[in-house]
């Protein structure tokens, strides 16, 4: 709900707050006094084009902003929200659940649009600049404005259908949502399908390739860690010779020469040692502290005696690996690095990478079974569609009758008693998102004449009086919160005016209704009367002054003066007041009948 409207600079508006309220509110003034810039200045919140011309002649620019109040969960706060816009969020009650209180929440939106004398235009939406797309989708998610140059809320088929489906009602909505489901499977098992069998011949070609490289793995089979292993121990028989070499000269040294390789007595560390564990042996008990050397020195002499054997061992098995052995881990080398070449760094990439693509062999491989599954599966999904289609096209066609005996019924009332709308439920060869229907609503205007879709073949009054009609029979499902109403009454009078004014306060007890008209019977109708008025300032010396308006909200005697204006042009006549009271006691008694 649209709670304020400030305009400033706009037409002949130089400064004007709009005061609106729930339910019914009504704007009404002389010709010329600046009705429409009401209008125009909404349109501009909606993402209307903006003209330059547009602004007070000696001003720099014009803005209108507005306060609207919606629910937490409406489209129009995940919009703001995703351009960045501030919020001021009013807490729910207390005592209420989570779900509860975020559906009764109401959020505060600051909408804004500014243009300049140059045709420079700037929006605003929660104090963050927009796109002026932006600001009209935000606006016409919450407001809708039926105008004789404004375009149709229910102009896109999409919308129309839409409208026709919430109509319907809850056990509808329920099928429809079904469909939905059973529609978002259909279309994933049918995209996979198409990608498994665009892409067979490239899936075929990848299967065969990994196949051949797999077998070439299994045929090496590698071990893990084997080519570090390998590269290990080739660089140990590749420098055998010198291995041996100096483990005998580090034996011979620890341990000395044996018998048979020489006669000259050479002193040895082990000898060394033990002759020195030997001076100490005989008084070691003597001293403690001589006693624990001699404990280190034994310990070193042990060690020695190990390392000399181990040394003796290590050359030993030098002799048993020979260039044979050389020559199988060379062999065995060069197969793994081709391997490594091909597959990964090292030999471990080359096992994980295998087992990855033995689970890749295996889907490919079964790409057969599941093209022949999923033909299937689709074919059972499209025949279950298409019978929950032909039953939402069933139900559409029902409701539409029932909306188009409505919407009749009512513009009888409206001083179009000829005039008729067809609702059109038409079967189409797709499937998609919302069944298989194409909705249109036709208007035919005159008797003998052929329906055509709405916004042609009728005249501006004639289509805002078609628009009130539907939307007072479509107004318990909707979910705009704001309806403008812009010369609904053009070419009316009489009943036919009263008629009107009696239909938009039916409208007023669902959404909020700004009507901007000239007639008496309809303003009675209203809860909140808004008069725009001008007054000419004369200039100064030469220059030939201006017209400026400016808006006010009537109270109860002043709402009797503008409605004796309207009826007589004399707001003073006692008659003329008269009969404005009359009018207004007679809407406060038949508005919700």
């Amino acid at each position: 709900m649209i709670e304020n409207v400030t305009i400033s600079d706009l037409g002949v508006i130089e400064r004007a707050e709009l005061p609106l309220h729930p339910g019914f509110n009504v704007v009404t003034g002389e010709t010329g006094a600046g009705k429409t810039m009401v209008v125009t200045a909404l349109g501009l919140l909606l993402g209307a084009r903006a003209e330059a011309t547009a602004v007070r002649r000696g001003a720099d620019k014009a803005s209108v902003d507005a306060e609207v109040t919606v629910e937490a969960g409406h489209h129009s706060v995940e919009l703001a929200r995703e351009a960045g816009a501030w919020l001021d969020e009013e807490p729910a009650e207390e005592g209420k659940d989570d779900t509860a209180a975020a559906s009764d929440q109401q959020i505060q939106l600051l909408l804004g649009r500014a243009l300049s004398a140059k045709g420079r235009s700037r929006a605003s939406v929660g104090g963050r600049s927009v796109p002026v797309t932006m600001l009209g989708e935000i606006g016409s998610s919450l407001v809708t404005v039926h105008g004789q140059s404004d375009q149709l809320r229910l102009k896109s088929a999409a919308a129309q259908r839409a409208a026709l489906d919430r109509h319907a009602g809850e056990e509808f909505a329920a099928a429809l949502k079904s469909y939905r489901a059973g529609y978002q499977d259909y279309l994933a098992k049918r995209d996979e399908l198409e990608e498994i069998t665009t892409n067979e011949r490239e899936r075929r070609r990848e299967a065969e390739q990994l196949q051949q490289a797999l077998e070439q793995i299994d045929e090496a089979d590698p071990q893990p860690g084997e080519d570090a292993a390998l590269k290990e121990e080739s660089l140990k028989l590749e420098n055998v010779e010198g291995l041996r070499e100096a483990a005998r000269s580090a034996q011979q040294a620890l341990s000395g020469p044996d018998a048979a390789e020489t006669a000259v007595d050479a002193p040895n560390a082990v000898e060394m040692v033990e002759a020195a564990a030997a001076a100490l042996a005989g008084v070691q008990d003597q001293d403690r502290e001589l006693g624990e050397i001699s404990e280190q020195i034994s310990s070193v002499s042990s060690l020695l005696n190990d390392a000399a054997s181990q040394l003796g061992v290590y050359a030993a098995s030098l002799d048993e690996s020979g260039p044979e052995r050389l020559a199988e881990v060379h062999q065995r080398r060069a197969e793994l690095d081709r391997l490594i070449r091909l597959y990964g760094p090292d030999i471990d990439a080359v096992l994980a990478w295998a087992e990855e693509s033995r689970q890749r062999l295996s889907t490919l491989q079964s790409d057969a079974d599941r093209i022949d599954d999923l033909a299937a599966e689709l074919e059972q999904l499209e025949s279950k569609l298409w019978e929950s289609a032909e039953d939402l096209r069933r139900r559409r066609q029902e409701t539409g009758e029932r909306l188009a005996e409505a919407v009749s019924v009512e513009l009888t009332a409206l001083a179009m008693p000829h005039a008729r709308i067809v609702v059109q439920v038409a079967a189409s060869q797709e499937l998609g998102p919302h069944g298989a229907d194409t909705v249109t609503l036709l208007l035919a205007p005159h008797s003998g004449s052929d329906p055509l879709p709405l916004g042609k073949g009728a005249s501006g009054g004639e289509l805002s009086r078609v628009m009130l009609a539907l939307e007072v029979v479509l107004a318990a499902k909707t979910d705009t919160g704001t309806f403008i109403f812009d010369e609904v009454d053009a070419g009316v009078g009489g009943k036919a005016a009263v008629q009107i004014g009696r239909r938009l306060a039916m409208l007023a007890q669902h959404v909020q209704v700004i009507v901007v008209t000239h007639l008496p019977q309809v303003a009675a109708y209203a809860q909140n009367h808004i008069r725009v008025f001008k007054e000419s300032v004369p200039g100064e010396g030469d220059t030939g002054g201006f017209t400026a308006s400016d808006v006010t909200a009537l109270d109860e005697d002043q709402r009797v003066s503008e409605l004796a204006r309207m009826l007589a042009g004399q707001e003073d006549s006692d008659s003329a007041r008269a009969h404005a009271r009359e009018l207004i006691s007679n809407a406060s008694c038949t508005a919700h009948d």
